[in-house]
């Protein structure tokens, strides 16, 4: 089986339309985007689609790799996924000769065996159910999670024969979007992202806030930069945050931009300093340095952003794995909370002094 693996590259060189099926959100898609530009130079003729959660899609669309991005709607605003039987449709209409799934998760491995392409591959990310080599024959064993995530996807086409160059992601932010925050470029900028998915992988607000006031005290011509997604729950931690700092040199992005809006500010930034979250990802990239803080736990490493220009704090974390954390009772991630806002200032003084 691995030797029939490994030719699988060479079996469809002749394909001509390629869909990639990974309903992950705004940090999984941005990892998924090497092994896209993998495909493109492998099948430099070939059209390639996408299936993506709707912010997934929002950054697969800015890859020039991708010939067009497809967003597959996801509980709790959608149907259950067997009732998009519109986009069914249209996937198997599209006559797609190669299907990927690079992380073998239920709802994914009946959406590639549905596109009815010829030819399908999946890793082996998920559950091992009896039913996975009925409707995907060819999988890849899971990679290992000492690598970033990044590079676990790229791992899998290379089982199947492809020859990996450097990884890239080369996202192409749309002019309108650039131009909104042209008033940034030339500027010291940090970017501030407070919040997570899970507020247990929050930074408590009340050290945002005193890190807010020692680089502004230490940077003059700082900007602090802001955002939070437009949920409630995040506005209400941004309006908090703004209005315990107090200063005009603090600037909270609208609630509701795009991707694309959100990754043009990004860009303009000499440093983006936020939680386990997609932005973090972003972010890396976008090429910006980041400086991530962490709950320390088994996953931590093939998520944390790699290389000279990307700095960590992490602090263990008791609650990882625990059905019912205690932080979670009283809201308050108490291993975050051990990292203090001095030892942050000072990593990101390091990164904002050229």
């Amino acid at each position: 089986m691995a030797s029939e693996l490994a030719t699988f590259y060479d079996r469809t060189r002749g394909a001509r339309k390629i869909l990639v099926v990974d309903l992950g959100f705004l940090g999984d898609s941005v990892h998924l985007v090497p092994a896209l530009w993998e495909l493109r130079r492998h099948y430099p003729e070939a059209v390639l689609h996408t299936l993506s959660a709707p912010v997934g899609r929002e950054v697969l669309a800015l890859a020039p790799c991708v010939d067009a991005a497809r967003a597959f709607p996801l509980p709790p605003n959608s149907p259950p996924w067997w009732r998009q039987w519109k986009l069914l449709v249209e996937l198997r209409r599209e006559r797609y000769d190669v299907a990927l799934n690079f992380n073998g998760v239920d709802r994914t491995i009946f959406l590639t065996a549905l596109t009815g392409a010829r030819w399908r591959l999946a890793h082996a990310g998920g559950r091992n159910h009896f039913w996975n080599r009925w409707l995907i024959a060819e999988w890849v064993p899971r990679r290992s999670k000492d690598l970033p995530v990044y590079e676990q996807k790229r791992q899998v086409l290379a089982a199947g024969g492809f020859e990996l160059g450097p990884p890239r992601w080369d996202l192409q932010i749309p002019e309108p979007a650039a131009r909104r925050f042209e008033s940034l470029s030339g500027k010291r900028v940090v970017h501030f992202s407070l919040c997570a998915s899970d507020p247990l992988r929050e930074w408590p607000l009340q050290h945002w806030i005193e890190l807010s006031r020692q680089l502004l005290e230490g940077f003059p011509d700082l900007r602090i930069v802001v955002s939070a997604s437009g949920a409630r729950r995040e506005q209400e931690r941004l309006r908090s945050f703004t209005e315990g700092v107090a200063h005009e040199r603090v600037v909270a992005l609208p609630p509701g931009l795009a991707i694309a809006e959100l990754a043009a500010a990004l860009s303009r930034c000499r440093l983006h300093v936020g939680p386990d979250s997609g932005v973090l990802h972003l972010a890396m990239a976008l090429g910006t340095p980041t400086l991530a803080l962490f709950r320390d736990h088994p996953e931590m490493g093939e998520w944390l952003p790699r290389g000279p220009s990307h700095r960590h704090l992490s602090s263990p974390c008791p609650c990882v794995g625990q059905a019912h954390p205690p932080c979670r009772a009283v809201g308050i991630p108490r291993c975050l909370q051990a990292i203090q806002p001095g030892a942050v200032a000072r990593l990101a003084e390091a990164a904002l002094v050229p």
